[in-house]
């Protein structure tokens, strides 16, 4: 397996993360500002396929149209140049001061219909560049004071708002659907939609639930102490995972956007796997980019910031191969046997069964062995341990 990256990789990268210039609420940036064109040049160099961003990343807030126009232009222009695509595109509705109470749940009404005009602009420009995913992260969504917001009411309001631009594509009849991107705080004391579980049952009350899923992210979900395994593995059995951002996070602190596996290496060696082998008959499980959330370390000079951008795609394929080399262990095949993991897919009744059958079927209780499977062991701790032995490349 090739470890160099290729476009057939489907790796991306947003302009937000390369063209991070460090700033942080301590301390002023360590960076001069990166030209998008640049970056997309850079990144075709390296191998990725596709790059991200929101409108603000592109052309500064209030820019007059002459100059919108000519920076879609060379943007456009650096695309055709590379051959790379826009798979993603987003808006920003959290750094301008008039969103400091939120964009879609703003307790004002003006700020709320100015977002949603703000949103419709970009998704003309979106369907323009061919994008095909529309990401909404409400971070300023939320309050640091439960005096401050009526949840309910934001949550009608936050509806609306996706109600509403899911109709503008489907009038526009624009090939777009869009993806929800929770986040439990930072930069507001507590973010609406906090986990992926929050955002799929959101979702389910949306007027054209069907057009939109979750674009979860590792170090947000890990912020909340969550699983992101189990929270990517429930988003596929929702069908619901339509894009991803994968990054570096250290337990539940503040958002660190590590490079990817510069974290929870296990856990981002069974993501991988789950992305790429969890499919029906060890195929991949999601086929959509692989999508780079990171921002590089605020130690770094420009040159580092590329070197970061190539060690996710790096780390990537190198936990890919370990993932394949994981399954194809005959050593893994039998503990997997031992542990029963496959016999978790066999339903639980069987064809036909009903309840009244169960109940009629002595042997799964009254004559069921409950000694005997309270003392069988799974044999998980020499499965885990297999599996620590491929990510550290010892098999």
């Amino acid at each position: 397996m090739t470890r160099t990256p290729t476009r057939d990789d489907r790796f991306s990268f947003g302009l937000w993360t390369v063209g991070w210039q460090a700033r942080d609420p301590f301390g002023d940036a360590t960076r001069a500002p990166l030209d998008p064109v640049e970056s997309v040049h850079r990144l075709a160099d390296l191998g990725a396929y596709g790059v991200t961003f929101h409108d603000d990343d592109l052309v500064p807030f209030g820019a007059a149209e002459p100059e919108r126009e000519g920076r879609i232009k060379a943007f456009r222009e650096a695309l055709d140049a590379t051959g790379l695509v826009v798979p993603m595109m987003t808006t920003n509705l959290f750094t301008h001061p008039m969103f400091k109470d939120g964009a879609f749940t703003s307790n004002e009404r003006g700020v709320r219909r100015y977002a949603i005009r703000k949103v419709m602009r970009n998704l003309d420009l979106a369907a323009e560049l061919g994008a095909t995913t529309y990401v909404f992260w409400g971070g300023r969504e939320g309050a640091e004071t439960d005096s401050a917001k009526d949840v309910r009411a934001a949550l009608d309001r936050y509806r609306e708002a996706v109600d509403v631009l899911a109709s503008y594509v489907l009038e526009r009849g624009y090939a777009i659907r869009f993806a929800l991107e929770p986040k439990p705080n930072e930069p507001r004391g507590d973010i609406l939609l906090p986990t992926v579980g929050s955002a799929l049952a959101f979702i389910s009350s949306l007027e054209h639930a069907d057009m939109v899923g979750v674009n979860p992210e590792v170090g947000h979900e890990q912020m909340a102490g969550m699983n992101f395994v189990h929270s990517i593995a429930q988003a596929l059995w929702h069908h619901k995972l339509f894009h991803i951002d994968l990054n570096g996070q250290r337990g539940p602190k503040y958002d660190q956007d590590l490079v990817f596996g510069h974290g929870d290496l296990l856990s981002a060696f069974f993501l991988v796997d789950l992305l790429e082998n969890g499919g029906p008959g060890g195929a991949p499980a999601y086929d959509g980019p692989r999508h780079f959330d990171y921002k590089p370390l605020r130690t770094e000079d420009t040159a580092g910031v590329w070197v970061s951008a190539a060690s996710n795609m790096a780390t990537y394929l190198l936990l890919k191969e370990r993932a394949a080399a994981f399954r194809a262990d005959p050593e893994v095949v039998a503990a997997l046997a031992e542990s029963q993991v496959g016999e978790l897919a066999t339903p639980t009744l069987s064809p036909g069964e009903s309840a009244s059958d169960l109940l009629s079927d002595r042997g799964s209780f009254e004559e069921f062995d409950v000694g005997r499977a309270a003392a069988h062991g799974y044999g998980f701790a020499r499965l885990d341990q297999l599996a620590v032995e491929h990510v550290l490349g010892a098999r």
